[in-house]
């Protein structure tokens, strides 16, 4: 029996509120009621429609499902990869630690992330769309600039989308109530990238240097992603220029010196920009290329996202001499469940007493005792005492004493044990583009430059430099891993440079096991694939 919601997966699932009535189904204008048809008349309506898009952007590290924390973010971007894996035992993880019959086409996460993503292309058309309206009481660049703000986030999705899924359903316009499809068709790969580059031209063409909202994108950001396009596209010349172009940007370099928050205490200018309180450019941080904003309690406005709930480990349930002498802090990062965790491979990487990025600043690698309860210190410790995490055994299931990066800490002032946190996020930063640069140089076989790009960001952390005989794209893929560890989305940057099957088997214990050619795209949710009732859709293969 066909249901309501497959009627809904017809639409591709892509309405937000505003855009799920047309005039042609609602005679009446209520201006009461937010809808596309009254929202869209006049610039403070295309902001409103805006913010809503950014919002969607942000549930790539709070939600996919609104409400359910379980089915969370783009979980195949960070885990069943070589640097890391499922530490916690869930249903949805044991896809990406154990693939094979797992990793089928009724997982409902996979069906949350294609609903999610196509929601937020047709949120971004409704505003492209509605941008032409003549009526409309602005300037063209006021216009532009809107425009370019909707189609950089559509180029956005399509990038998740053609990583996670390869041939999809290129949608540019519109979609209503009145315009149901069931005759869907997937749009090959280099179509749909076609499609990205166009978007992303017009943002880099549109789109201001800098902005007063420290969430917006700017121009950088799709220079940025434009470089990275062109080297999935084989075109390294141009992922090159468009590096430069961020790199040479005088409003943007590399942090080198301590600043922020806790600029006074022990640390390093590189876990500086991780630092509550420093992610925005207002707040120091010249690297940061694009923010998430999140607030804590503010009406109509709140943003949070659940990063730390997944990389920081269950600490406090670490038991030395049958005793828990470790309590949640804003110290140890904040309430964590240890979802996720490093491979071992990720923790070899770092050059051993050197490097910042693998020192304790960066990775929590001890403990303190801070029991208020006398009963739960073990015998031969006291407060204060160092408890010393294991990082010579093999990697484990639902294990607590297991290192954890630091990027992700978070205490909220209310509520030390809250699940979320509020804190803004570097989503796309500097260091980033020099990594980019250098895959460029190694693909135009310039070697000493690919070598010259990285050794500003060893020479930031303290790492020793390399020369242009070291420069392979495996080292570059470590030294992306060193860099960004649990930043970048790992799976898409070893499926662009051909290595995610081989490198995965190599490095993660679990995945290697079963981890198969098909695993290289998910496969189209169910779902999608019945909702399509006049045209069959075709299943990735394998699936």
């Amino acid at each position: 029996m066909k249901s309501h919601k497959t009627i809904l997966y017809s639409l591709i699932l892509c309405s937000l509120a505003f855009t799920q009535c047309s005039k042609d189904a609602l005679k009446e204008d209520p201006r009461s009621i937010i809808l596309a048809d009254n929202l869209f008349r006049d610039k403070a309506g295309f902001e409103a429609g805006l913010n809503g898009l950014y919002d969607e952007v942000r549930r790539s590290r709070s939600s996919v499902n609104y409400g359910a924390a379980g089915q969370v973010m783009l979980t195949p971007c960070f885990i069943g990869v070589d640097n890391a894996y499922a530490n916690w035992r869930d249903a949805y993880e044991d896809v990406f630690n154990n693939w094979g019959a797992n990793n089928n086409a009724a997982q409902l996460p996979f069906e949350l992330t294609f609903r999610w993503l196509y929601e937020t292309i047709n949120a971004a058309n409704t505003i492209i769309a509605r941008a032409e309206n003549p009526d409309i009481d602005w300037t063209e660049t006021e216009k532009n600039t809107v425009v370019a703000e909707a189609r950089f986030i559509r180029g956005w999705c399509y990038r998740h989308l053609t990583y996670l899924w390869g041939d999809v359903p290129l949608t540019l316009e519109e979609s209503s109530g009145v315009t149901i499809k069931t005759d869907w068709e997937r749009t090959a790969v280099a179509t749909v990238r076609k499609a990205m580059e166009d978007d992303w031209l017009f943002a880099e063409q549109h789109l201001p240097e800098t902005s007063s909202n420290p969430g917006k994108v700017v121009k950088a950001v799709a220079q940025h992603y434009l470089s990275e396009l062109y080297l999935v596209l084989n075109r390294p010349e141009d992922a090159r220029d468009y590096a430069l172009k961020v790199i040479n940007n005088p409003i943007y370099k590399l942090i080198t010196a301590r600043y922020g928050k806790k600029a006074s205490q022990p640390g390093t200018p590189f876990t500086d920009m991780f630092i509550d309180g420093n992610s925005n450019k207002a707040e120091g941080n010249t690297e940061a290329l694009w923010v998430l904003q999140n607030e804590l309690n503010v009406i109509g406005g709140e943003g949070s996202n659940i990063m730390r709930r997944y990389w920081v480990n269950r600490y406090y349930s670490l038991q030395v001499g049958g005793k828990n002498p470790i309590m949640i802090s804003e110290e140890n990062g904040g309430r964590g469940i240890g979802r996720w965790g490093p491979t071992k491979f990720a923790l070899s990487l770092y050059e051993p007493g050197a490097d910042d990025r693998g020192s304790h600043f960066a990775w929590r690698l001890f403990y303190r005792i801070n029991t208020t309860n006398p009963n739960n210190i073990p015998a031969g410790y006291q407060l204060g005492d160092t408890i010393f995490i294991d990082t010579t055994s093999a990697e484990k299931l639902s294990n607590p004493n297991w290192p954890n990066t630091t990027k992700w800490d978070y205490v909220s002032p209310i509520d030390v044990n809250v699940d979320r946190q509020y804190n803004d996020q570097i989503l796309v930063r500097l260091g980033e583009t020099y990594l980019l640069l250098a895959e460029a140089y190694l693909k135009t076989s310039e070697p000493q430059l690919a070598a010259d790009a990285i050794n500003e960001l060893r020479t930031r952390a303290h790492a020793s430099p390399i020369d242009a005989g070291d420069v392979t794209i495996d080292f570059i893929l470590d030294e992306r891993s060193r860099e960004l560890f649990s930043e970048e989305e790992r799976r898409y940057t070893l499926l662009r440079t051909g290595k995610w099957l081989e490198r995965t088997r190599a490095h993660n214990p679990f995945a290697k096991v079963s981890v198969a050619d098909r695993d290289t795209l998910l496969p189209i949710p169910q779902a999608v694939i019945d909702a399509n009732r006049t045209s069959p859709m075709g299943q990735n293969p394998g699936y």
